[in-house]
């Protein structure tokens, strides 16, 4: 949380205060000891260290030792000596230095130090870089033992380890749970029996959560217990459990098996070590990155179609080799079309290709993962083709990317469009309420056509950061049919698997819960019982109303997650992982092979499926850090633009509260910054509201400073070198991601100064008449919007075979409908025919997509009818890109002539106006 968002008394529950608030915590400390040299008050200085020895015991540098020289100098009264020591943490902190140099962890600044014992010669004797990390020891031990033990630990440091770790110590559940989540450099836990439940600070509402959660007393205070919650947070960590009691049954226990390996005793303490260092090993471990390394360092004669390879066509002209010296010899030396000789093939993986896309599915909790090189459109065709038919029905969210809409055509499936709530004010839509997609299920079950129905295709995250309740939208929807197919688009989304907070809310997570929950005896009971008060014939109203439970007994989890890796991950620019997790993927195992077939290139660069590979080594292993840094440059941002007094006259963050409306936020959830918001109210939100909002992902509304967001963009980007993502109408999208820093937001903050600084002194400058032209912009930007379009209907020719109570149609066949050049016609927008024949008729036909920037949504589809509204909001657009769409030709329609060939089925087709009731727009 932003310092203003704080309560008075700092409490260790606060885990939305991330790495930054650490960095920030430690600078104020410094500022402190400054002042206390300076001018001799040390009041703040004793307070913040204060502060500090509670959150630091849950990390492994500084530590106990130099935590206590801090402590140690203030109680001699050295001001100066404590600004010095504080100065340098800091500094070692800031700069990650302590993980290489052993002066780091010295009091002393000549890096001797006198502490043999913390830093065994091993530590700094590697020649090459070792990776570093924290290894959390729960034990219950006394604490006046703890130095002893962790003494113990670095005795076991060789020089010949791979990589390096500290040991961080604790006492308690709540302890160890503090520090799982405070702590992104923890890689491994060991867990000894015999540990307390209670911290040894005050932590209330972490309290409150342990209560809820069932654990009362000291006797919950289990190992096995402390691992299940531990794996439940952070599930890439590995666990160690060591216990006095009968191991073998113990690693019997299926419960047992979110534990990696049980130990006996501390018998092996060096066997314990190794295979820590084995399962970080784990991790790092690239199969396709690291062969292809190898496969750059052979000399190799290529004979094959790709004359770039080894890059002597390259280095050897005089002509592109400009184009060698900007990338650098390895890329060339790593290029092949070959999948042999240490490679493998995309198309048929059985090699390293295959293992790495099996670490994926671990690391996204997934059953497989395919890797996709053609991006995240492409992943969401393969998906779509893979898994309808010709016929099949798929209720699809109107406003997604345009490659499910292109997949439906491909596969010849029928899409049942469902509207999101409109946001009118500004040019967007938000998710699809689920309310609708269960009317929409009902309707086609009362039809008696809810066999057909096969799958929910939903975006999550939108664009704009609506983020689903994955599970509740799952659970209710297989209530009604529990076979139902779920294709979650997460482009944006990927790296939430990596928080605990946002995990909740993916596809996948969802479906791993669903999953333990079906297989709890309780699960039947409750299903059992709602039943009861259903009874046997409940109403379309009542089930609308309920919160549906569906039969564990009946679910066929099928859940399909796509991700765009390359836009929240370390992934070059195309790439994409499909995840799965289907208990019926074998019936459809071989359909995926041809969609791979169909859509995959058969020369994938190799580049981009190493960073694939890499993506996952790295979010293994610090993206629990890295989404945490994400989400507080966020924080900084918003706290930064909307607090800024000048700043805000012009330029706002919209807050959860103006991005969903208040029906869907069911908590009473306001925002991440508003007053006494903290980590208790926000899980509440994210466990209970039906819709939430990313906080990395932030609507910067511009239009109060008289600049369109295409406009605002522009300016960003040519005169700033600020790069932002969408635009509405009146608004850009900024995104905070794992590569943003502080530096990022101080940037960004001056620039939006700088600009309303301008704004402020022209129209000072400007008199009553610039005000006037000022005024009018912003209204015209603010207030003069046009109503969003929903999605109107199929024309009658598309839907032969539909039912009474949806609006699906065959939208393959509006497609190529445009394909006959004689069955079309164009007519210009503003052309008065449009108009007459809205009033009159023949009915206008879409024969094409049509899909503006922004908002970047279809807002015709082909054999759609095109109603007065969607012409009304056409008219009103002042977008240059609009695809499918040529001002000079006009609107591409289906002539009535060719309408009539098509045959039309009969006038019950057509679906009832109430079918599907337009959402009014949010305020």
């Amino acid at each position: 949380m932003s310092k203003e968002a704080k309560p008075a008394q700092k409490r260790i529950d606060q885990f939305f205060s991330g790495p930054g608030a650490r960095a920030d915590d430690w600078r104020d400390l410094v500022e402190a000891a400054k002042t206390w040299a300076r001018v001799g008050n040390r009041t703040a200085y004793d307070a913040a260290l204060a502060d500090l020895s509670i959150t630091e015991e849950f990390h492994g540098y500084p530590g106990p030792h130099l935590m206590a020289a801090l402590r140690e100098a203030a109680a001699a009264g050295d001001g100066a000596s404590s600004f010095a020591l504080a100065t340098r943490i800091a500094q070692a902190l800031a700069t990650r230095s302590f993980r290489q140099h052993a002066g780091d962890w010295s009091p002393k600044d000549d890096g001797n130090g006198d502490a043999p014992e913390l830093v065994p010669p091993a530590f700094g004797a590697h020649s090459a870089r070792r990776p570093y990390f924290e290894t959390l020891i729960v034990t219950g031990v006394s604490s006046s033992q703890w130095p002893a033990l962790a003494a113990e630990w670095r005795k076991l440091r060789r020089p010949v380890d791979a990589f390096i770790y500290e040991p961080v110590i604790v006492g308690s559940l709540e302890d160890a749970f503090c520090a799982t989540m405070l702590n992104p450099n923890i890689g491994a836990v060991i867990i000894n029996e015999g540990f307390g439940l209670r911290s040894r600070h005050d932590a209330p509402v972490l309290r409150s959560i342990m209560v809820s959660a069932g654990l009362n007393d000291e006797t919950d205070a289990s190992a096995l217990r402390l691992a299940q919650i531990i794996k439940r947070v952070r599930p890439e960590l590995d666990l160690y459990m060591i216990s006095n009691r009968d191991v073998e049954e113990l690693a019997g226990n299926p419960e047992a098996d979110v534990v990696r390996r049980i130990f006996y005793s501390v018998e092996e303490l060096l066997e314990l070590h190794l295979s820590i260092l084995e399962g970080i090993q784990d991790r790092y471990d690239t199969p396709f990155f690291d062969n292809l390394k190898k496969y750059a360092q052979r000399p190799i004669g290529t004979f094959h179609a790709l004359p770039i390879a080894r890059g002597k066509s390259i280095f050897k002209s005089d002509w592109i080799r400009d184009m060698g010296e900007f990338y650098g010899p390895n890329l060339f030396l790593a290029e092949s079309s070959a999948t042999t000789g240490g490679l493998d093939s995309m198309l048929e993986p059985t090699g390293n290709i295959k293992k790495a896309q099996e670490k994926a599915a671990r690391a996204l909790g997934a059953d497989r993962v395919f890797f996709v090189t053609n991006g995240t459109s492409t992943s969401n065709k393969m998906a779509v083709q893979a898994l309808l038919a010709p016929g099949d029905i798929a209720i699809v969210d109107r406003n997604c990317h345009k490659s499910h809409h292109y997949g439906m055509v491909l596969a010849g499936a029928q899409p049942l469009y469902v509207e999101a709530f409109p946001m009118t004010e500004y040019s967007m839509y938000g998710a699809v309420p689920l309310k609708t997609i269960k009317q929409a299920l009902l309707g086609a079950k009362a039809d008696g056509r809810l066999d057909r129905v096969k799958m929910v295709d939903l975006t999550n995250c939108t664009f704009d950061g609506h983020i689903y309740n994955t599970r509740r939208v799952m659970e209710e929807c297989l209530a009604i049919k529990p076979d139902l197919i779920f294709l979650w688009d997460e482009a944006w989304f990927g790296f939430a698997r990596f928080s605990p907070f946002l995990r909740r809310r993916t596809g996948l997570g969802a479906a791993n819960e669903i999953e333990a929950w079906m297989r709890h005896p309780k699960s039947v009971e409750a299903y059992e019982k709602q039943q009861a008060e259903l009874g046997k014939n409940p109403s379309e109203e009542a089930l609308l109303k309920t919160r549906l439970i569906p039969d564990p007994r009946q679910i066929r989890l099928r859940v399909y997650q796509t991700n765009s890796t390359h836009k929240s991950m370390s992934a070059i620019r195309q790439g994409s992982m499909l995840s799965v997790k289907d208990v019926e993927f074998h019936t459809v195992e071989q359909q995926f092979k041809e969609a791979v077939f169909t859509h995959a290139s058969t020369s994938p660069n190799q580049q981009l499926i190493a960073s694939l590979d890499i993506s996952r080594r790295q979010m293994e292993l610090e993206g629990y850090g890295l989404v945490a840094n994400a989400i507080e440059i966020a924080f900084a941002i918003r706290q930064a633009v909307n607090n800024n007094p000048l700043i805000s006259k012009y330029f706002r963050i919209l807050g959860a509260d103006a991005m969903v409306p208040a029906q869907y936020r069911q908590s009473g959830f306001t925002d991440f910054l508003a007053p006494g918001v903290n980590w208790a109210n926000t899980l509440k939100s994210l466990n209970e509201d039906e819709f939430c909002l990313d906080p990395t992902r932030m609507t910067l509304v511009c239009g109060m400073a008289g600049y369109d967001g295409t406009q605002f963009k522009g300016i960003l980007a040519n005169e700033y070198n600020i790069q932002v993502n969408k635009t509405s109408r009146n608004s850009v999208l900024v995104q905070s991601n794992i590569n943003n820093t502080r530096s990022d937001v101080a940037h960004l903050v001056r620039v939006l100064a700088e600009i309303a600084g301008e704004i402020d002194r022209g129209l000072a400058q400007g008199g009553a008449n610039a005000r006037k032209v000022f005024e009018a912009r912003v209204t015209s930007l603010m207030k003069d919007v046009p109503d969003l379009p929903n999605f109107s209907h199929f024309h009658p020719s598309f839907r032969g075979d539909a039912g009474t109570k949806t609006n699906e149609g065959d939208i393959r066949s509006g497609f190529y409908a445009a394909y006959d050049v004689a069955g079309c016609e164009h007519i210009r927008l503003n052309d008065p025919e449009i108009d007459r024949r809205l009033k009159a008729g023949p009915e206008l036909v879409s024969a094409n997509f049509v899909i503006p920037y922004p908002p970047g949504f279809p807002i015709m589809v082909p054999g759609q009818v095109i109603t007065q509204e969607t012409i009304d909001f056409m008219r009103k657009l002042d977008v240059k890109e609009i695809h499918g769409y040529d001002a000079k030709e006009g609107l591409k329609l289906v002539r009535t002539e060719a309408l009539a060939k098509l045959g039309r089925p009969k006038p019950s087709a057509q679906p009832k106006p109430s079918a599907q009731p337009k959402l009014k727009a949010a305020s």
